[in-house]
């Protein structure tokens, strides 16, 4: 008996069920009838790995919170985005979690990346004391693009999911700096060097070929983060229709932002309104149980998701996108240059070949010009009201 289990039943009453529109229900790039595929939204929404607040876990640090309500939320939603390029990665986009059903050893690989202790890869802990470094006491409150720049540092230990992560500062993608990243000229020496199973490994989207292997160079699976600022107090409604077309592309990951001091995982929407979890609940910690299997059940939100109206969304976001070949990388960047042709739709950020000579070395600071500004923004309302970060203006 898993008490966390209880507030599945009792919340249940509280959420509203999906509205009956003939509109369209956008999830991380599926598109779904409220009429004619309900049961399917709720298994797709299920299937999301959902991390809430929890409360007595080692403490972090080892002297540290063994709690992180009140301030750990926009660390969970960078964990659930996260998770979920993990899931693409090893599980594919259409797999799904159904209750009580066995499930297969790469969820379980999945799953414990995130668990609360301090050996898993995205942990609150390992999460909580790398923001050290982007200057975050633990504790502190976190906006989408610090706990973005954490999450690619994390990335770099997980060499079982091998991954490219970008994150693409002063509202611009440069290709040429994506594909020097995602391609690697090592030749894959071994299950050792190459983690994936061998017929996850991808060579430029071809199946693994022992011909292909000296010639093509591996494509890392990426993982894009793209930082925001949609508006300076609120949503610019110019940049409505380009965010709900983020959540129509097979790529999508969601979107973590929410309003301020309150961070939430968006992951699809339905008419004007966006679809999301919600970290704010406190749940126990999880640990293993007599048989050494993970209770997961609390994992997953088996209620109906929340909704708000997108109008209400805080300007500070972290929009996120899976790329697992190159195919899909340049896919990507069609749907992305068909964009900016919609009517009404300005374009969130910039799409370029190469950086700009005008733009500071990537790998120095990534901030905007006017960055002393932007510094003392993000200063005051990290100590005023805990705001998220203006990431530029």
């Amino acid at each position: 008996f898993f008490p966390a289990t209880l507030t599945y039943d009792t919340l249940r009453f509280e959420y509203e069920d999906f509205p009956e529109t003939k509109e369209p229900v956008w999830i991380l790039g599926r598109k779904y009838s409220v009429f004619t595929e309900k049961e399917e939204i709720l298994l797709d929404v299920t299937s999301r790995l959902w991390f809430t607040y929890r409360k007595n876990f080692p403490a972090i640090g080892g002297t540290g919170p063994t709690s992180d309500t009140g301030w750990g939320c926009m660390l969970r939603c960078g964990q659930m985005i996260f998770a979920q390029a993990l899931v693409c990665r090893h599980l594919g986009r259409d797999w799904r979690w159904i209750k009580g059903k066995r499930q297969m050893d790469n969820y379980f690989n999945v799953l414990n990346a995130f668990i609360d202790k301090k050996d898993s890869y995205y942990s609150i802990h390992q999460i909580a004391q790398m923001g050290v470094g982007e200057g975050k006491s633990i504790g502190q409150w976190y906006g989408p693009n610090t706990v973005a720049q954490v999450l690619k540092k994390l990335a770099t230990f997980d060499t079982w999911s091998s991954l490219a992560v970008h994150i693409a500062m002063d509202n611009t993608v440069v290709m040429e700096e994506i594909r020097r990243l995602c391609q690697s000229n090592v030749p894959c020496a071994g299950a050792a060097a190459c983690p994936a199973l061998e017929s996850d490994v991808l060579y430029n989207g071809c199946p693994e070929d022992v011909g292909l292997r000296g010639r093509l160079p591996l494509w890392k699976p990426l993982v894009l983060l793209i930082p925001l600022r949609l508006g300076l107090t609120e949503i610019n409604e110019a940049y409505i229709e380009t965010l709900k077309h983020c959540f129509m592309m097979p790529q999508s990951l969601g979107v973590i932002g929410g309003k301020p001091n309150s961070a939430h995982y968006f992951i699809g929407y339905v008419g004007e309104e966006l679809i999301y979890l919600d970290p704010h609940t406190t749940q126990p910690a999880v640990e293993p149980g007599d048989s050494g299997c993970l209770p997961d059940e609390s994992f997953h939100c088996q209620h109906p998701p929340c909704r708000m109206s997108i109008a209400e969304l805080d300007p500070s976001i972290a929009v996120g996108f899976f790329c697992n070949t190159e195919a899909d990388f340049n896919d990507w960047c069609q749907q992305i240059k068909k964009l900016s042709l919609v009517r009404g739709a300005l374009p969130m950020f910039e799409l370029v070949e190469r950086q700009p000579s005008h733009f500071s070395n990537p790998d120095v600071l990534n901030l905007t010009p006017d960055s002393s500004d932007a510094d003392r923004l993000e200063r005051f309302f990290d100590s005023e009201d805990e705001d998220f970060e203006i990431l530029s203006l």
